[in-house]
């Protein structure tokens, strides 16, 4: 298991390190609104990489529940959660500029000042940026299911990833996944049901209902007019069975 600042055991992989990558940078052309978001409002809103911990209350200026969002897209969804949950702090992480630059006009044209970005690898973010026991929230929405099995090693979701998300996590905290491709939501479920830092909140240890208050992202809408059904799940961060910080 993976503790704050601690080891991995030789049989896990540390995703902080991983060479395997769960995405591959697409060579999307940026459009001049965003390429001047990228250059102009980054130091608004954005956050660079370094290897160093955030001090997350300076980071935000204030102590406030606080959600992230791993591979966010072009970001609409997280830019309508920090606008209605101006009490809640947002953090956003996403590898392609495009979505970065999309979501930084967004935080503009909505006057978000609860939003902060990152544009780079959001395990690395997580592993070497995030303190422990600092998120309420981690969202996954529609990751790359990685569908053909010789690139199931690429998914996002497996036991060092939850273990690291654990970490990050307070106690009582949630970790929320979505996604429209079935095989995906199995694994997800088989990796999370079989982590002893989480805990199903199902009440059949499977699915949950559709949260309403999601609006559709534009994966899920794709996924659904090719007839796919849309698999919510939702974990709760235990109370430090493993060792792990306890928030």
């Amino acid at each position: 298991m993976v503790a704050a600042g601690g080891s991995v055991s030789a049989d896990r992989e540390d995703p902080r390190h991983r060479t395997i990558r769960s995405y591959v940078v697409r060579g999307g052309r940026l459009t001049a609104a965003q390429q001047r978001a990228l250059d102009e409002l980054w130091p608004l809103y954005g956050v660079d990489f370094e290897q160093r911990s955030l001090d997350m209350e300076a980071l935000f200026g204030r102590r406030a529940r606080r959600v992230a969002e791993i591979g966010f897209g072009n970001g609409d969804y997280l830019a309508a959660l920090a606008a209605t949950q101006p009490e809640s702090d947002f953090i956003g992480m996403e590898v392609h500029p495009p979505g970065v630059g999309h979501l930084l006009l967004k935080a503009q044209e909505l006057g978000l000042g609860n939003l902060r970005v990152f544009n780079h690898d959001a395990l690395e973010v997580l592993g070497q940026m995030i303190p422990p026991a600092s998120l309420d929230t981690v969202l996954v929405l529609f990751p790359d299911p990685w569908h053909k099995k010789r690139h199931h090693k690429r998914r996002l979701v497996n036991a060092s990833f939850a273990t690291l998300v654990a970490s990050r996590l307070r106690s009582g905290g949630t970790l929320q996944l979505a996604t429209d491709w079935t095989p995906y939501a199995e694994w997800m479920l088989e990796v999370l049901n079989g982590h002893p830092d989480f805990r199903n909140l199902s009440p059949d240890g499977k699915w949950m209902p559709r949260d309403p208050a999601r609006s559709p992202t534009r994966f899920e809408r794709r996924g659904e007019r090719l007839g796919h059904d849309v698999h919510d799940l939702r974990f709760e961060r235990s109370i430090n069975p493993s060792g792990g910080p306890d928030g």
